[in-house]
């Protein structure tokens, strides 16, 4: 008999790291037809620099894993979309004061997007990553869930997901921790097995941000204010350039405890400091959501006050309890403890226990 496995056919984003690979070789062990897809979305210095992105050794890496566990290469270009999607958004973002999170649009714009149109044109019945996330589906609803290694959990990224995309995805690696998808990777004897997890922006990798941030935004000198005293303590050259929470780079010395970054008046191009990790000004239990999406499309947003809700407010940020409001203005979040470096711009995810719920961007 044939397998319903071998009946289907899935269309695997590879990025030669060891989390796709492994989630390739372990599709074609399951039986499906599998297919490497390599997405170059990255490539050029258009903005004065390179980056650490070497798509061509990338590239090659996907090649040789296809090969080592026989199954066959592509190649999908979506360079000008990345650009106009998400390296654009991450300008227009900081330009406004705001810090973004381009790795949250890459996967809604990119993967689960572009690269799941492109691969059902093609011929896929599926497509899969190696994100450490789970799907779950009962009575025709699909679920996404945190992945069980809470270190390497991905499910902040994927919040804005659709059940149509969740139900053509697969997520091989989700049920797994980092230690044992290195197991894996040397049980297939993948070539990539010992290849160091890449850091940095999605696809663009490590890079100076502030030099990539200069390309396009032109400096423009303005006071650093003691947020307790009132009192000029330095300068800067744009807010734009400055992150809640920041520690290095402020260029502030001289103080009984270093300065961390505590707010930015983005108007009047002023930055706030305070002195130590823990100041009282860094934390906030109030927070305001724009544009809060829900996976699960017939839930309401009041419904979500049945659910022990928790959220987090940035990539590894353990997920907290929390109450939802929402009396008719903008939908607000209170924690019940003060969180640290509420950053707008950066993404709130919500949580039911292990499931993803959806989320929205921070005001």
């Amino acid at each position: 008999m044939v397998s319903k496995a071998s009946k289907q056919k899935i269309f695997v984003a590879m990025s030669g790291g060891v989390d796709s690979s492994v989630s390739a070789a372990i599709l074609k062990s399951e039986g499906y037809d599998v297919t490497g897809v390599y997405m170059k979305n990255w490539s050029g210095d258009d903005f004065g620099i390179q980056g650490d992105c070497p798509w061509e050794k990338d590239q090659e890496d996907v090649l040789e894993v296809c090969k080592k566990i026989d199954i066959p290469f592509r190649s999908f270009n979506f360079e000008k979309e990345y650009r106009e999607k998400v390296v654009e958004y991450f300008f227009a973002e900081y330009k406004a004061g705001r810090t973004p999170n381009p790795d949250v649009m890459c996967n809604k714009e990119i993967k689960f997007h572009l690269f799941l149109k492109k691969s059902l044109e093609e011929g896929a019945d599926l497509i899969a990553t190696g994100h450490y996330v789970q799907r779950q589906e009962a009575n025709g609803k699909f679920k996404l869930l945190r992945g069980v290694d809470k270190n390497k959990d991905q499910s902040y990224f994927l919040y804005s997901i659709t059940q149509e995309q969740l139900s053509k995805s697969l997520f091989p690696i989700g049920h797994l921790k980092k230690s044992e998808v290195r197991e894996l990777a040397d049980k297939f004897n993948l070539p990539v097995a010992n290849k160091p997890d890449s850091q940095g922006i999605c696809f663009i990798g490590e890079i100076d941000v502030q030099e990539f941030l200069r390309s396009r935004i032109q400096p423009h000198q303005g006071d650093i204010i003691d947020v307790d005293t009132g009192k000029k303590v330095g300068e800067h050259d744009g807010v734009e350039f400055f992150t809640l929470g920041q520690r290095e780079g402020i260029g502030v010395g001289g103080a009984k405890e270093p300065y961390f970054v505590v707010d930015k008046d983005w108007e009047k191009n002023v930055l706030y400091v305070g002195m130590g990790s823990d100041h009282p000004k860094l934390y906030k239990d109030l927070v305001e959501i724009e544009n809060l999406y829900l996976i699960d499309p017939k839930s309401a947003v009041n419904d979500l006050h049945e659910f022990h809700l928790t959220a987090s407010v940035r990539y590894r940020h353990t997920p907290e309890p929390c109450k939802l409001i929402n009396t008719g203005g903008p939908i607000t979040i209170k924690f019940n403890d003060p969180q640290r470096a509420v950053t707008p711009g950066q993404s709130i995810v919500l949580y039911n226990g292990e499931e993803c719920l959806g989320g929205g961007i921070i005001n």
